[in-house]
Formats: structure tokens, sequence, C-alpha cells
């Protein structure tokens, strides 16, 4: 059989997703060129007046731009460091857990917050850090003042990475669950018979285990400092919070589709796309270094 008609029917198969993949990601490329022009929706991109960089050099002279860095930066390693902590201390407890009921029960309810919208958790995150809600509450009943957990430049940034992990760790958890099954047995029985308890197996076994897939989620995490989460924050956040959730994701929808400075809030998006791209293939690269990842 020819070669190429052996794979005739792989390249059909994947002829709808180039399809897609070209129409709402190649396609939409072109409309870079808005961030070098004073945008103006009547006139089009072909009419608009070009300014070169003046859009970018605008974006460093405000002083938003320097707080909406810090705030991005700031929540997105924040996010990183406790994605990295907690599912890792959630896979290695599960998996000491011997009866198999209760683990698939533990695991089935930590993993639903990760099918739920934003638009729905955030509606119960509100309820809940409100005035009125169950956090308020328990804190009256304790004799303590009420606080405005979602109006306090200084809780809300807890708040967003809290829920968070809180929504994601469960499933996050499931890279670590899969590096355990893969620890071979045998090492357990010789430490076992050598007279090591559980902790001390979990401390010299099953940690050291788990420390190139640590490595290795870690490194390509660099890659996504510069999203600290749009859906989470959007959802949450007011104008009494700029100051310590506005991340670029949301100055750029608010500065591009409410105040309609098409113009630079292109710029803004393609400076942080670049950025972005740019740590990307750093972090790859590091994780081919130090855990022999590749893709090709």
């Amino acid at each position: 059989m020819n070669i190429k008609s052996y794979y005739k029917h792989y390249h059909l198969m994947l002829l709808p997703g180039i399809i897609l993949l070209i129409v709402f990601h190649i396609v939409p490329m072109f409309g870079i060129a808005i961030a070098f022009q004073d945008f103006r929706i009547g006139r089009g991109i072909l009419g608009s007046e070009w300014i070169g960089l003046e859009n970018f050099k605008y974006l460093f002279e405000i002083n938003d731009s320097g707080i909406i860095l810090y705030n991005t930066v700031f929540i997105s390693l924040c996010k990183i460091i406790v994605h990295l902590i907690v599912p890792l201390i959630f896979a290695v407890l599960l998996n000491e857990v011997r009866f198999m009921m209760v683990k698939r029960w533990v695991q089935t309810i930590v993993y639903l917050p990760h099918f739920l919208s934003w638009v729905i958790l955030a509606g119960v995150i509100i309820e809940m850090f409100s005035l009125r809600g169950i956090i308020n509450y328990s804190l009256k009943a304790m004799g303590m003042e009420p606080v405005m957990f979602l109006t306090s430049n200084t809780w809300f940034p807890a708040i967003v990475v809290g829920t968070d992990i809180w929504k994601e760790f469960g499933f996050a958890a499931i890279v670590y669950l899969a590096a355990l099954a893969g620890i071979n047995p045998s090492l357990y029985e010789a430490a076992e018979i050598d007279g090591a308890n559980r902790i001390k197996q979990i401390w010299y076994i099953t940690l050291p285990s788990l420390m190139t897939t640590t490595v290795l989620l870690a490194t390509l995490s660099i890659g996504n400092i510069l999203n600290a989460g749009f859906d989470q924050i959007f959802n949450l956040y007011n104008p009494v919070v700029y100051q310590s959730g506005d991340i670029i994701d949301t100055y750029v929808y608010r500065v591009g589709l409410v105040q309609a400075q098409y113009g630079f809030a292109t710029a803004v998006g393609l400076l942080k796309s670049v950025i972005g791209f740019i740590l990307i293939v750093l972090s790859y690269r590091i994780a081919y270094k130090f855990a022999n990842y590749r893709i090709f």
C-alpha cells in the first residue's frame, strides 16, 4: 500500500480542526495592525491613521500600566505556587487512603468544581463573602466585626487565589496521581521490611519520586505567568478593587470594549502575547534541560 494513501484518511480527519484553527486563530492575526493605528470603526483598518508605536509609548507613560502588571504577576505567581503545593499534598494524602470506595467519592467531589463555570461559582462566592453571607455570619457569631471582603484591596487577591485553588486543585492532582501510580511498589515493600513507617515512606520514596513531575509543572507554568484568570476576576471584581484586582486581560476588556480605545487595547494585548510567547518558549527549553520533557 502506498504510504501517502495510507495517511490520507488521517489528514482528512485533521482537516476540520485545521480549518477552524485558520479561521479563528490565524486570520484574526491580521487585526494586529490595529495596535499601530488610531483605529476608528467607521474608517476600518485600511482607512484608520497609522501612528506607529504611539500606543505602546502611551502604555508605558500611564500609571495604570505598572499597577496592572504588578497585579497580574503577583496573582499569577501566587496561583502557580499554590497550584503546585496543594494538589501535591492532596494527591499524596489521597494515595494513602486504602478504602477504594472512600477514595473514589473524594475524587469525584473535589473534581466537580472544575467543571463549573466562573459565572456560576462567582455568584456563589459573592453570596458567601457578602455582608449577609455565611462567612460574615460566622464572624459575627464569634463576636467579630463583619468584613467587606470583595470591596477590600487587602482581601481581594487572597480570595481570588483561594477560590481558584478550591476550584482546580482536585483536577490538577490528576497529574500527581498518575505519577504516583508509576512508582514501583517494591520500593515500599523494601522500605517496610527495613522498618520504615508510612511517613518515612512518603518522605523518602513518594516525594522524591514526584520531584521530576513537580519541577516539570513548575517550569511549564512560567509561560502562563501573565495569565491571572480573566473569567474569574471579571466575574468577581468591581471598581473599588481595581487597585489590587485589575489585571492585563480585564484592563484590555475595559479599555477596548467599554471605552472604545481599540488601538490602545490591541497594543496592550499584543505586548502581553509577545512576552507570553517568549516565556512559553523559555519554559519549554528549561523543561527539556532539567526534566527531559519535549513536545517534538
